[in-house]
Parts: structure tokens; C-alpha cells; sequence
């Protein structure tokens, strides 16, 4: 009888699973290393299965397509093989799926539920609160050589007026406009910081995130250049602009992008590089790379190591063509052969993607000496001495070489003591500590910023 009984209970407990079903949204946060991600997983029931798309809601990510879905015995099993995404969970008696997310060979625990999960609350005592004291308009604008719309938002000191303006350019990776990531939102403090200073600012979410149209995979440095070209070009249509008086302020890759643009167009009247790089791609990825893993405490032997694989993976990127079709398996073979049985067909498939995508390509091969030495216009390069992604001394050393050889002495760098690479206040600089600390932006490096810009404006 006890058997019969349990035998019973178990087939309730299977009806009762089936009848929840897996189809619709389920809600999870990603725990990374220095901050939260939210997740959502939508499931569709088809004629052969089923079908499922995710969303990241802080990545501005919305509709992914899923290409696998699979539930069976309870097991939900989804991947993007483009993206190395995979996610696996059992969905349990508590309407509740438990399993892990992996990404490039990392793998995270993961619950996915249906109700909505909130981020663990993180104090930003800096982020300004609504109703702002100053205006904000949502604007768009279109980048007509590649047909994307940009959107933004345009801060103005009042509604009516002629401001001088700054648009902020963000870094690498897919960023909204307030160049949100770890929970912070630096875009936003430092356009609040400026706004109230009499400063107009635009920033906007870069092609293909958030509100903005446009393939961000597919995009390079120039083509962010572009769009930033487009943004100057709208805000000379905005009455309240003082249309001598327009700037740019560039974060990491910004700081690329912004002598790109200035180089190119005499609206431009003066640029701020927020650790921006001095030195050729590959060079900063190898120094990123060195002065990251001395950090951690990684073996100085295996640091060399590494310097010289990834160098010769550098260099045969250096010596490619222009759409050379073979260069990834060029790349895929010299990591096989470098790394055996270390790594995994997976882990070095994501290596040589990462490393042969257009965007990265682009990024080792250029040299920014290129643009600073044609910059006219008055340049403040600003880094902090712990930021172990830009290196201040060698960076801040080649922007101004670059930009006084070509006949412009209105350089002026510098160091600000104890920030890192988003410019707050830190202890060692390491990119995991970016998430944890309260502080968005450093008060003594928006106040160096604005002071310079407001001398630029007067």
C-alpha cells in the first residue's frame, strides 16, 4: 500500500509540473563578478517544440533569439551558440527553475522564476533624483551615411536660452546613454555635474542598444565616430546652442573617438579624453593585460607567457588584409597550437571570435597618434593613476607628444591620485572592485573637468 501511495504522490507531483507548464516569461538576476544583470527567458510553444527569446534589461537587450529550446523531464535547456550562451535549469515543484548560466566557458547560478526578481538595492548617493534642476528633452537624430537613428537625452541649463554644449561619448561595449554598467551610471552624474554648471550636454545610446537603431556586432571604432559626427551635426540645428561653443567629452573608447571627430571637423572647439589611449591597440590590450594580472598576484612567469601568446595572436591580426577570409582560422589554429589541451575547442572558438570580430580588429590595428597630431582645438587628457585598463603615464604621455607634433601646445594632462578607469575613488583598481564601490564619480575629477571646460566656453 506505501508503494501504491508513493507511486500516486509522484504521478500528482508530474501532473502538477506539466500542468504549470514552461511557456511565457521567467525572470532571473545574473550575479557577475562586480555587479548584477537581470535576465528574462520568453517561451513559446510550437507546432514542433518550443521556441524562446531573452531580454537584459540593463544591456538594453530586448528579443535575442534563442536558437535551441529543449524541455524535457522537467529540464529546460536553452542556447545561443553564436553568443557560447547556454542556460540549464530544472523547473521543481515551487514553480521555480534552478540551474546555471554559461557564457565563453563561465559558468553562474542562475534561478529563473515568474514573478519579477529586483537587483540586490546598491547605494549611488551621486545619481540625481527627478525633478531634475534644469531641463531634459528626449531627442533623436540620424546618422544618414549609415541610416541609424541615434536617441538621447539633451540636457539644458534652462528651457530657453544659447548654451555651450558637450556631447559625452562612451566607452567600448554596448552602452545606453548613461553609460550604465556595475550599477552605476557615470554619464548621468557627469551630465547632471556639467548641466548645473551652465554646461548643455547630449548623450545617446550607442547604435543597435537601447533606443537606438543599428547593428552594434557589426560596428567599429569609425563607424561610433560617425554617429558622433551625426550628433554634432544636429546639435547645430538646436537654437539653444551656441553653435562656437560645442565639445567633446570621450570615456576609454570615447577618447579614441573624440580626436577622430575633432581631427575631421572645425565645429569641434575643444575635447576632453576621460582615459583615453595614446598608444596602438594591441600595445594597450598587451599593458591591460600585464598590469591586470600583477594585480591579482598572477605568477610573473606565467604574465610573460601569456604576453608572448597573445603578442603573436596581436600580430598576425597586424599583418591581415583588409577582409581576409582566413584570418580567424589563421587565429583558431595558432591558439590550438599555443594553448593544447589548456583550453577547450569551445574556450578557444570564443577566444578567436572575441579576438577577430570587426570591432576588435579594428581596434589593434589603430593608432590614435594618427588623429591626436591633426587636433587643433584645445585638449584636456585626464586619467587616473590606478586605472590599470588605460595606464595614465604611458597614455597620457603619448597623447600629448602626439598632439604638440602636430603643432598644438593647448594640450594639457593630467593625473588624479587613487582613481581607476571609471574615475572613483578606489583601493586597487581591478575591475572587480568597479561594482562595490558606492562612489560613482570622483568630485575632484568632475570638478577639474568642469573648471577646464567652462575656461574653454568663457
Amino acid at each position: 500500500m506505501k508503494k501504491i501511495v508513493l507511486f500516486l504522490t509522484a504521478i500528482l507531483v508530474s501532473f502538477a509540473m506539466f500542468g504549470q507548464g514552461i511557456t511565457g516569461q521567467w525572470n532571473g538576476v545574473l550575479k557577475v563578478p562586480g555587479g548584477q544583470l537581470r535576465v528574462v527567458f520568453n517561451v513559446t510553444k510550437t507546432e514542433n517544440g518550443y521556441s524562446s527569446t531573452m531580454d537584459s534589461p540593463d544591456q538594453g537587450a530586448k528579443g535575442i533569439p534563442i536558437t535551441t529550446t529543449s524541455f524535457e523531464n522537467s529540464i529546460l535547456k536553452l542556447e545561443i551558440p553564436n553568443a557560447k550562451i547556454v542556460y540549464e535549469g530544472m523547473l521543481n515543484k515551487d514553480n521555480v527553475i534552478v540551474g546555471s548560466f554559461t557564457q565563453r566557458g563561465q559558468s553562474f547560478t542562475m534561478d529563473m522564476s515568474r514573478g519579477i526578481i529586483e537587483k540586490k538595492v546598491v547605494v549611488r548617493p551621486q545619481e540625481p533624483q527627478i525633478p531634475y534642476p534644469y531641463y531634459t528633452e528626449e531627442v533623436v537624430f540620424e546618422n544618414k551615411i549609415d541610416k541609424n537613428v541615434l536617441a538621447g537625452t539633451l540636457s539644458l541649463p534652462q528651457k530657453e536660452g544659447r548654451f555651450p554644449v558637450v556631447i559625452l561619448i562612451t566607452g567600448s561595449g554596448p552602452e545606453n546613454r548613461d553609460e550604465e554598467l556595475f550599477g552605476h551610471k557615470p554619464f548621468l552624474v557627469l551630465a547632471d555635474y556639467l548641466t548645473k554648471k551652465g554646461i548643455a550636454v547630449l548623450r545617446f545610446d550607442d547604435r543597435g542598444v537601447a533606443k537606438s537603431t543599428g547593428d552594434f556586432k557589426a560596428a567599429t571604432t569609425m563607424d561610433f565616430a560617425k554617429d558622433v559626427q551625426a550628433a554634432v551635426v544636429y546639435l547645430q540645428t538646436r537654437k539653444e546652442i551656441d553653435k562656437n561653443k560645442i565639445g567633446l567629452i570621450g570615456h576609454s573608447e570615447g577618447g579614441v573617438i573624440a580626436p577622430i571627430v575633432a581631427e575631421n571637423s572645425k565645429d569641434i572647439d575643444f575635447i576632453v579624453l576621460l582615459a583615453g589611449t595614446g598608444i596602438r591597440g594591441d600595445k594597450l590590450m598587451l599593458l591591460q593585460k600585464e598590469k591586470i594580472e600583477r594585480q591579482m598576484g598572477t605568477p610573473e612567469n606565467e604574465i610573460q607567457k601569456g604576453q608572448e601568446i597573445f603578442k603573436g595572436a596581436y600580430d598576425i591580426v597586424l599583418a591581415s588584409s583588409a577582409g581576409d577570409n582566413n584570418l580567424k582560422t589563421k587565429i583558431n589554429s595558432y591558439f590550438k597550437l599555443q594553448f593544447g589541451d589548456k583550453m577547450n575547442e569551445e574556450q578557444i572558438s570564443a577566444l578567436t571570435d572575441q579576438i577577430t570580430s570587426p570591432w576588435m580588429v579594428n581596434f589593434l590595428k589603430f593608432d590614435p597618434v594618427s588623429a591626436l597630431e591633426k587636433v587643433k582645438c584645445p585638449v584636456l587628457a585626464i586619467n587616473g593613476d590606478k586605472d590599470l585598463q588605460v595606464p595614465a603615464d604611458v597614455n597620457l604621455d603619448a597623447i600629448n607628444k602626439a598632439v604638440v607634433k602636430g603643432g598644438n601646445k593647448k594640450v594639457t594632462t593630467k593625473i588624479v591620485p587613487n582613481l581607476n578607469h571609471l574615475f572613483q575613488e578606489c583601493k586597487t583598481g581591478l575591475p572587480n572592485e568597479y561594482g562595490t564601490i558606492e562612489q560613482t564619480f570622483s568630485p575632484i575629477a568632475l570638478e577639474e573637468i568642469s573648471k577646464w571646460v567652462l575656461l574653454q566656453v568663457k
